[in-house]
Order: C-alpha cells, then sequence, then structure tokens
C-alpha cells in the first residue's frame, strides 16, 4: 500500500511511501530482539555519546528539517526550526540526569550483614507512536530516554509526516548507532495494533487523540504491557483582576493558535475576572488579528494551515453551534486576507457568551478557535477549569504568586502554570490525568517509566 503526503498549504504532493510487508515488520521485531541483548551491557555514558552525536546531526540539519516540517504539516517556517532547539534542549536534559535517575537504589548502605538494592533494568523494546502535530518533539520525549536506559525503539510515525522517521534513522545512523537499536516502520493502522500485541514489544508509547488511545489501551488487554498515552487537552486560562494584560494577552494569543491551535496543550478556553473581561477582550481581539494567515513557507505568516479538511470542518461545527446557542464572534472574514483555495486554511476566531453547554467550551477544538467566558472570583474559576473530561494542563495569570500557587492545589491537571502556557519544562514530569492520558514522560520520573526495578538481596554468612 502507497502512501500520499500532501501540502496542507497547497496541496501539493510531497512524498509517496510503501507501508511495511509483514516480512519486514517481523524482521524489524527480531532484530531489535536481538540489539537489546548487548545494547544494556554498553555503559550510560556510551549510550549517551551515540545519542548526543544524534542530536548534533539534527542541530546541523535545522534548516533543512525546519523547511521540511512546514511542507510537511504547515507550521510556518519562521517558527518550524525551532522544533529542533526544543528537541535538543530536552534530550540534552534526559541525558544530562541519566546516570543519576539510573542508579542503583542502596537501602542503609551501612548494613554489614546484608547488601539490598534497587536495580533500574530495562524494559526490552519500546515501540512509540507519534503524531504530525510537533513530528520531532513528541518522539524525543520517549524516545531518548529510552535508548538511554537501555531500551531498543522502534518509530512509528504518523502517515502525514513519515520523513520524520526517516530523519531519526539518519541521525542515529550518522551517529554510528549499532544495528537494531533503533528501528521506524511505516505502518497502517491495523498493522501497528497487530505489532504492538507482539511478544517482542515490551513497552508502548502512544501520542494522540482520545479515541485512538482507547483503541490502543483496548487492544492491549490482557497482554500486561506497560502503555504511556498522551491524549487530547482542553487547557483552560484563567486571568485573575491583577494581571498585567500588556504581557498576558500576547502570551495567550500566541498560546491559542501557535500550530495554528493544533496543540494537545495549547489554550482551548479563557476565563477572566469579569472587573477586567471588556478589556481583555478588546485587547485579545486586536491582538489576534495581528495574525498573518499564509502559506506555511512565506516568511511572513504567523498562522499556517490546518491539517486537513475534516480537522477544519470538526472547528466550524462548534462556532456554528456556539452561534446557535448564543455566542458572539469577534472576527469578520474580511479580517483576513488569504487564498483558501491554495489549502487548508481557517480564519482564527474568537468567542464570546460562550458557555459549558457548548461543544467549543467542553469537547477538544484542536483548531485556532477560542472561547472567553467571565467570572466573578477564584472559586467560579476553579469550578470551570475543573468542568472538564480532559486534564492536560492550565494557566493561572495574576500578580499575586502566593494565592496562585494556593490555587494550584485546586486544579486538576497534570501541570498547571503560572504567568506561562503551552510550554514542556524538561525538568518537570509532563503528564496528564483523566482523558489526557496516563504515564509520563521528560524528567528524572520518565526513567521510571521506561525501566521496570530489578531487587537484589545479598545475605552475608
Amino acid at each position: 500500500m502507497t502512501v500520499s503526503i500532501y501540502s496542507p498549504s497547497d496541496g501539493s504532493l510531497i512524498a509517496e511511501r510503501e507501508l511495511a510487508s509483514d516480512e519486514y515488520v517481523a524482521d524489524v521485531l527480531a532484530n531489535a530482539y536481538d540489539a537489546q541483548k548487548n545494547w544494556q551491557q554498553i555503559s550510560i555514558a556510551e549510550r549517551a555519546q551515540y545519542c548526543h552525536k544524534a542530536i548534533a546531526w539534527f542541530v546541523q540539519q535545522q534548516e533543512v528539517i525546519g523547511e521540511e516540517i512546514s511542507q510537511l504539516m504547515g507550521r510556518p517556517i519562521q517558527y518550524a526550526k525551532g522544533e529542533i532547539s526544543g528537541l535538543k534542549e530536552r534530550a540534552d536534559y534526559m541525558i544530562g540526569i541519566a546516570q543519576s535517575a539510573l542508579s542503583d537504589t542502596i537501602i542503609n548502605p551501612d548494613d554489614k550483614d546484608f547488601t539490598r538494592l534497587i536495580r533500574p533494568t530495562p524494559l526490552g523494546t519500546a515501540f512509540i507512536i507519534a503524531p504530525w502535530n510537533y513530528p520531532y518533539l513528541t518522539a524525543i520525549n520517549s524516545l531518548i530516554p529510552a535508548l538511554i536506559a537501555g531500551n531498543c525503539v522502534i518509530l512509528k510515525h504518523a502517515s502525514q509526516t513519515l520523513l520524520c522517521a526517516e530523519r531519526f534513522q539518519q541521525a542515529f545512523k550518522a551517529a554510528g548507532l549499532p544495528s537494531g537499536v533503533f528501528q521506524y516502520l511505516h505502518l497502517s493502522h491495523e498493522q501497528t495494533l497487530a505489532a504492538i500485541q507482539s511478544v517482542d514489544i515490551n513497552y508502548v508509547s502512544f501520542t494522540g487523540s482520545v479515541n485512538a488511545g482507547k483503541i490502543i489501551e483496548q487492544h492491549l488487554a490482557g497482554y500486561f504491557k506497560p502503555l504511556a498515552l498522551e491524549l487530547g487537552g482542553k487547557d483552560a486560562a484563567y486571568v485573575r483582576a491583577d494581571a498585567d494584560l500588556s504581557t498576558v494577552v500576547p502570551n495567550l494569543v500566541d498560546g491559542s493558535f501557535f500550530n495554528s491551535g493544533q496543540s494537545c496543550c495549547g489554550i482551548e478556553r479563557i476565563y477572566v475576572d469579569a472587573s477586567i473581561f471588556e478589556t481583555f477582550v478588546s485587547q485579545f481581539v486586536s491582538e489576534t488579528k495581528k495574525l498573518v494567515v499564509g502559506h506555511a513557507l512565506n516568511p511572513a505568516t504567523r498562522l499556517g494551515p490546518m491539517i486537513n479538511a475534516k480537522a477544519i470542518a470538526h472547528a466550524q461545527n462548534q462556532v456554528e453551534q456556539a452561534l446557535l446557542l448564543g455566542a458572539k464572534t469577534h472576527i469578520a472574514e474580511h479580517d483576513f486576507t488569504f487564498d483558501k483555495d491554495q489549502g487548508q486554511f481557517m480564519t482564527p476566531q474568537v468567542l464570546t457568551h460562550v458557555s459549558h453547554d457548548m461543544a467549543l467550551m467542553s469537547e477538544e477544538s484542536f483548531a485556532p478557535i477560542i472561547g472567553i467566558m467571565a467570572v466573578e472570583n477564584d472559586k467560579q474559576a476553579l469550578a470551570l477549569i475543573n468542568d472538564s473530561a480532559y486534564g492536560l494542563s492550565a494557566s493561572i495569570w495574576s500578580q499575586d504568586e502566593e494565592t496562585s500557587l494556593a490555587l494550584c492545589n485546586d486544579i486538576n491537571t497534570g501541570t498547571v502554570f503560572i504567568n506561562r502556557c503551552d510550554y514542556l519544562d524538561p525538568s518537570l514530569p509532563w503528564v496528564g490525568i483523566k482523558h489526557s492520558g496516563r504515564g509520563c514522560s521528560l524528567s528524572h520520573l520518565a526513567y521510571q517509566q521506561l525501566t521496570r526495578p530489578k531487587s537484589i538481596h545479598l545475605k552475608r554468612s
């Protein structure tokens, strides 16, 4: 079967790839199984050297890869190469903490009669399923710590970004990584589900939609394999009365519309103290109208295309339903000039008079649309933030640090930002709750997920 990759900016054909045969999949799984036996015997320092060399290759290719990202999934060229900077930041941090995170835990080292220790042990082969919206950043979160921990890795990338998997192969080949330690597969959904059930796969990491996560979880039922899921989000921002709007507004416009809103941790709903609501909305709309919509390869573009027509239809349905239920729009079609017929473009939209009865405020949008609601106090804001099936991240915008930190305790998300949003700090675990997933990536805790504890108990006679 052939997969054709088309540019969301202009519909041009970028590349075509054949899906792997069942025989080739079997060979890849077997190669990983064989390679892992030797790979886990190599020191952490040696594994780190290979990974550092691979990351250096990406940095050298940053301009080329940035343009390719723009072509593949439509991120504006002025931002696209920044993905490699983020890749390097996360990889360097995870490599840097590996020796400490993967060291033995010795119980009572002064005990003369016993030696008792807990040793992190590789799981085997990790199967990583990466999405198209941040094709390198999402993959690197699990890929580097999996390798450093002594696992082999098989990467399956989204059909829109198959070329990114090939780039990883090129990077590790340039680094001299032993054969079989890193491999990729171009697979259909059915092939992917069959592969993760294989006895040769010991860990599965998936980043993508809630529905796809449910399917993967169902197919692994009874296989007793560790599974990490980073799924959807409906991330909220709460702007308190004391917030500095001169910094808050530009940050929230960026957090709402960066990557055309196609980010699991992008801002999808905003709650603003009623005393500053009208001022905030006015400034937010003005800032939104500064966005330049257009072809991803145009240096002036700040808002590129959506990934496909289905994604646009989903977002437009949410907007239309909200309008039928009384919402008010603040952006007109003529506020932006671009050729809709040349690609999958959508006018960004800001809506008020919204409520949680609307899909716009309760279901994931994954699009350049945002609803803004007024709230009377912290209590109401917290109730609305937590009124969601998702729990990835939320943000508080305030100059009152003490109160903001106290509010964090009552927000049901994996991450709470204060005066920041839409950013993954590699020193902190990236974790979702509720329908946003389970397990974590990044931080020292990621290594606990990618290893199993082995207890060693020695008694001296």
